[in-house]
């Protein structure tokens, strides 16, 4: 198995891109999610799962390299303007691409928790409410969110990041080609699922990234542990610019017959620099 790609997602929610390098430290990819919007009506940070016409904005770094948090993004408006992070009209232009007003903000640290809180819910019915984030029908079985970390019940995601649970979310080139073959008539396009890390597999069946759990593994100067497998939300089935619509039928496919699940979570346990190509190989004891 190999390291097939490396994604960056500047802007929270918003389409990302590869890139030829990368360093992981104990917060994923560096460089990968260090903007975010506010919601100005009901308060918090918001991803996609909210606000779902962020997955039509793409963001990209000026310098094309992902050196830190604090670099100039910039993002690409469905009208095929583009806007800079560092331009005053940011804000607005982004508000009225979404349909809602936001602000634009910059990773803040962990201890300010404030930042991180979350905003108003939707509904005063927490099922309603998570059927809602989940985008499942009455019918569907909501995630067990015990496999979260506690925080996220509290907090839009962890303090002093912008990812919603654990830092990576890794896919394999299989589990690509078994959604395409599985759903003949959705457009299977890896901006869907969002991963951080693509693993080719070659030939191999299925979602092999399920059986994965509690392994650790070397790719390039890193090392990196799996944690469980990813349970889906209403992103998956968001508009993703014009050449991948909107599409309920991923989700209750990956609902139905994945169990809930597409990709698996991983964290970070040696920091260190990553590329395309690099082998990925057991750690001693797995």
């Amino acid at each position: 198995m190999r390291l097939h790609q490396i994604w960056i997602y500047p802007v929270k929610s918003m389409v990302g891109g590869t890139v030829d390098a990368a360093e992981l430290d104990e917060l994923g990819v560096v460089g990968d999610r260090i903007w975010a919007v506010r919601d100005l009506e009901r308060g918090g940070i918001r991803g996609a799962k909210k606000i779902g016409g962020l997955m039509r904005l793409a963001a990209r770094r000026v310098d094309g390299a992902a050196r830190g948090n604090d670099d100039v993004v910039e993002i690409a408006l469905p009208d095929g303007r583009t806007v800079r992070t560092d331009d005053a009209s940011v804000h607005q232009l982004i508000s009225e691409a979404v349909g809602q007003p936001v602000r634009l903000e910059s990773l803040a640290p962990a201890t300010d928790l404030d930042h991180y809180r979350r905003g108003a819910p939707d509904s005063d019915d927490i099922i309603a409410e998570l059927r809602g984030v989940f985008g499942r029908t009455e019918d569907e079985p909501l995630p067990d969110l015990a496999q979260f970390p506690p925080e996220v019940m509290e907090f839009e995601s962890p303090p002093g990041t912008y990812y919603d649970c654990w830092p990576l979310m890794v896919m394999s080139t299989s589990a690509l080609r078994a959604l395409g073959e599985a759903l003949p008539d959705s457009v299977v396009d890896v901006t869907r699922f969002r991963p951080s890390l693509v693993i080719d597999t070659g030939e191999e069946p299925g979602h092999p990234e399920f059986g994965w759990t509690g392994r650790r593994a070397r790719i390039g100067g890193a090392e990196i542990e799996f944690l469980g497998p990813c349970p889906r939300c209403v992103m998956v089935t968001r508009a993703v610019g014009k050449d991948v619509p909107e599409d309920r039928a991923v989700l209750r496919y990956v609902v139905r017959d994945l169990d809930q699940n597409v990709g698996a979570y991983a964290r970070v346990v040696k920091p260190g620099p990553i590329t395309p190509g690099a082998p990925l190989t057991w750690s001693s004891g797995d």
